[in-house]
């Protein structure tokens, strides 16, 4: 198979069967001059694909679709314009293949928020980027194509399975704590310690801050400490806020289950004029948020989405760096294999993410 022509994946092709993954094969995206052509060893399981598979989020999923956004591979083929990848690079993509790097956003770094991005599947390329608007898709497949500028190079010291999940998840929560400049001393609140949150109080913990992670799995404390954390709140106990009042600098919500809380329980726990950011995102609205929440300590609610590429870099250089070592579990592709992984993190029965590999034996040489 010329990976120019078409490429193989594993894809669902109704949201109401999201379990049963057949390998089709799809043509990619005219191949441009900054694009490249990478051979897939392995990809990361996001939530993100569970809550689109399953239409939780929407259910105008286009299908039939590969899903996957955290992918490490070779480098096969380089556009003619492309300057910092040659071809058998390792390198990697995360949850965007493409935005215009001409507007105010991508100017400023924040292409992440570019309104004409293109994530790296379920989405149509611009007629700028591709004249016959192709779907893109992600990296439950043989091979993927991207812009160069959202392709990062994979430092020597992080193993391939390890990476994987650094380029969505890794960067999701790096990037709002960069952004709100955490550094030595702050005090951090983590809530939940899960694909995402055992990121945060890594990256946190790096960065000099004294975290605490509040979770309703008391059975996770060990795994918190151990990743860096100072402290652990359960937050099934009664009353779990009251001596926090006024003591995080920064709050960092990484479930998905935003629309149970208690949002001025939480609100209450950050010092004046700081923030309560998201990056789990629930299926379900937020009811009952009133202004009268943040009043009490001028505290505000926000939320991020993803990251830019001076961040990805700054993060991968970090974790090489440091030997930081997210918690995984690896699973061979295959459609049993995509199938048991996005069950299983449907179900929150992975410790802490899970990496498809053995993409060779599945796709051939």
């Amino acid at each position: 198979m010329s990976s120019s022509e078409q490429f193989e994946g594993f894809m669902v092709h109704d949201i109401k069967n999201w379990t049963t993954f057949k390998k089709d094969k799809f043509k990619p995206k005219t191949f441009g001059d900054n694009d490249i052509d990478i051979k897939i060893e392995c990809c990361g399981v996001c939530g993100s694909d569970v809550h689109t598979i399953t239409g939780g989020w929407s259910e105008d999923v286009p299908t039939p679709l590969a899903v996957g956004h955290e992918v490490v591979g070779k480098a096969i083929k380089v556009g003619k314009s492309v300057k910092d990848v040659k071809v058998g690079d390792r390198v990697g993509v995360g949850a965007q293949v493409w935005a215009c790097l001409k507007c105010p956003q991508c100017k400023s770094d924040n292409e992440n928020y570019c309104p004409h991005m293109v994530d790296t599947y379920g989405a149509p390329y611009p007629k700028e980027a591709c004249p016959d608007e192709t779907l893109s898709q992600g990296g439950f497949s043989s091979h993927i194509r991207a812009h160069e500028y959202f392709v990062f190079p994979i430092p020597d010291a992080i193993p391939s399975h390890l990476a994987a999940p650094m380029l969505c998840a890794g960067l999701t929560v790096y990037s709002p704590l960069v952004r709100a400049k955490v550094g030595q001393g702050d005090k951090v609140g983590i809530v939940g310690l899960g694909g995402l949150g055992h990121f945060a109080v890594m990256w946190a913990n790096a960065l000099g801050a004294e975290v605490t992670v509040i979770s309703h799995s008391p059975n996770k404390e060990a795994d918190a400490k151990k990743l860096g954390a100072k402290h652990f709140v359960n937050s099934n106990d009664k009353d779990w806020a009251k001596p926090l009042a006024f003591t995080f600098d920064f709050l960092l919500n990484t479930a998905d289950m935003t629309n149970e809380f208690d949002i001025a329980a939480y609100q209450s726990t950050l010092k004046v004029n700081r923030q309560f950011h998201q990056v789990g995102l629930p299926d379900k609205a937020i009811d009952g948020i009133k202004p009268q929440m943040f009043m009490a300590n001028g505290s505000s609610f926000g939320a991020s989405h993803i990251g830019n590429r001076p961040e990805c870099l700054a993060m991968l250089k970090l974790a090489a760096e440091k030997k930081l070592h997210p918690m995984v579990e690896t699973i061979p592709i295959s459609e049993k294999g995509c199938a048991e992984a996005v069950e299983r993190v449907k179900n929150n029965k992975v410790h802490y993410r899970f990496t498809l590999t053995d993409y060779d034996k599945a796709f051939g040489n």
